[in-house]
């Protein structure tokens, strides 16, 4: 049985949402260097271009490779084409049930009895504060060990 990885329920972030729409127009195939450029600054216009250029470079390639490894896109050579697949890579592959929201039920409002008032000379009771015992945690003392000053600051010849 292959195991799937610990993401696997996540929905697609922006990123293979770009690199997906980009791909998926007829006949077009991109080397990394300029299908980059194009996912870049259409991230910057949704302003979702955050980390740096260089980190969001290698998410965008690793998210390209997954892409080639589940053949939605087709690498030849250093080009990159969408196949008729891609689409189904930012649909969720379990469609999630819509949420029900039940119909407001009218609230039956019931009659308040009155409230009495204490009377001034009542004996209020005061709530008793109870001692919690306190948890002891142990304490670790890591000893450092001495360092030879004389040979650490001459320069070794």
């Amino acid at each position: 049985m292959q195991r799937k990885s610990a993401f696997s329920r996540r929905l697609p972030d922006l990123v293979t949402e770009e690199l997906v729409s980009v791909l998926s127009k007829k006949g077009a195939s991109f080397e990394f260097k300029q299908l980059f450029d194009v996912v870049h600054e259409r991230l910057k216009k949704r302003n979702a271009a955050s980390g740096g250029e260089e980190m969001l470079r290698l998410r965008a390639y690793e998210k390209l490779q997954h892409l080639v490894s589940r053949n939605m896109v087709k690498k030849n050579g250093k080009k990159y084409k969408g196949l008729a697949s891609l689409a189904n890579a930012i649909a969720p592959e379990e469609p999630l049930a819509p949420a029900v929201v039940p119909a407001a039920a009218p609230k039956k409002v019931a009659a308040k009895a009155p409230v009495k008032k204490a009377s001034p000379k009542a004996p209020v009771a005061k709530p008793v504060a109870k001692k919690v015992p306190s948890t002891k945690v142990a304490k670790v003392v890591v000893k450092k060990k001495p360092v030879d000053r004389k040979a650490s600051s001459k320069p070794a010849k």
